[in-house]
């Protein structure tokens, strides 16, 4: 365990020293605002939100990278632009880019009941449909919501246990449903632990599998992986932390597989804008597909939800289009414009996650005109 004082003068004077960048756009690009968004970086980590921050901006072939922190508490190693990092709920987006795919191949249909496909699997199965599945209007309840899955206990020792999908859905399925499927919106792991039982279903692969065939081996998308079991990550790579009985405990380390298919994914913020720049330029799927993917319903939060699509209007009028992820210790933020610019932040969590607007202030400098 990690004494918090002991290391916070060290966070504070390495998010002042700290920082890597990879430069200005070029002459005549649309220019990438790197001071200030290195700027944005350091401010995160002095105000004690992030240990480490890293944030890649491209736009066509210009682009910027920072970081500012520490890679970890004990060492005070500078983080690097190019660490790995769990992406955690922005998995969602490759698994729903998958079954649009397969929709795409006349596999299925957006509005096929799910017990179509995966019979006695989900309860009221026959009256939920896949799109209702993908844009979490089934009502199903969130396991991750389980108590004991936020407890010192997992938060520990338990962390590296190895959990089946049906176990999840287990645990979902024992509590009543949130509303009838299709009254309501409500963010929900359990639909994605379906969506990757659903792909499985359907093409006699894992569903880690299918993403590689149909995503990362297409793309280049080396540094992105799906580790099933596997505890750790790749070098180079930031540590994340978690409050353990008042102490920080270093929980790089962990087992996945509680998350399985709903944020499992490991990446980079490279692979991830070159992620979206694909989907979101139309080069993963149909353009029927894709618009499905973009019709999105209200939340009563800060973004509109597709299927495995998060929609951010920005306090410019720009809208863009992406996911967000955070799974213990490591929060991640990767966004893609119409006009082709992607923006992808990580960062380790700390003493207090930064506040919203310190984020929507980072990506409105990324993405907004300045003035």
């Amino acid at each position: 365990m990690i004494k918090r004082r002991k290391v916070l003068a060290g966070l504070l004077l390495a998010a002042t020293m700290i920082g890597m960048s990879s430069g200005p756009a070029s002459a005549g690009s649309v220019s990438v605002p790197g001071a200030e968004l290195q700027a944005g970086l350091t401010g995160m980590v002095a105000a004690e939100s992030a240990s480490a921050a890293l944030l890649r901006v491209q736009d066509g072939r210009d682009g910027w990278a920072g970081a500012a922190g520490v890679t970890d508490l004990v060492s005070g190693r500078p983080a690097r632009a190019d660490g790995y990092f769990r992406i955690g709920s922005a998995t969602k987006t490759f698994v729903a880019t998958v079954v649009v795919q397969l929709v795409d191949e006349g596999r299925l249909s957006l509005d096929d009941p799910i017990a179509r496909h995966l019979p006695g699997v989900v309860p009221n199965g026959e009256a939920i449909t896949v799109r209702q599945i993908l844009n979490h209007t089934s009502g199903l309840y969130d396991y991750a919501h389980e108590a004991g899955y936020s407890t010192n206990r997992w938060r520990g020792a338990e962390r590296f246990r190895t959990y089946r999908p049906t176990e999840l859905l287990a645990v979902a399925f024992a509590h009543e449903p949130y509303f009838p499927p299709g009254e309501g919106w409500r963010y929900s792991n359990t639909n994605y632990i379906v969506a990757g039982l659903l792909i499985e279903r359907l093409t006699g692969r894992s569903y880690g599998v299918e993403i590689q065939r149909r995503i990362l081996r297409p793309l280049g998308l080396w540094q992105t992986s799906v580790p099933g079991t596997e505890a750790g990550l790749p070098e180079p790579h930031a540590h994340g932390y978690t409050l353990v009985d008042g102490e920080y405990v270093d929980a790089t380390r962990m087992n996945p597989s509680l998350d399985w298919a709903a944020g499992e994914m490991i990446s980079t913020t490279a692979d991830l804008n070159r992620f979206f720049a694909a989907l979101i330029g139309g080069r993963l799927t149909s353009a029927a597909g894709l618009a499905a993917m973009r019709t999105t319903v209200e939340t009563g939060t800060i973004f509109r939800y597709g299927l495995g699509l998060q929609q951010f209007d920005l306090p410019c009028g720009m809208s863009v289009f992406g996911h967000g992820g955070e799974l213990l210790g490591y929060l991640t933020y990767a966004m893609a414009s119409d006009a082709g610019r992607q923006v992808t932040l990580s960062y380790n969590p700390y003493v207090t996650k930064p506040t919203m607007e310190t984020l929507v202030g980072i990506f409105s400098t990324a993405y907004c005109p300045a003035g």
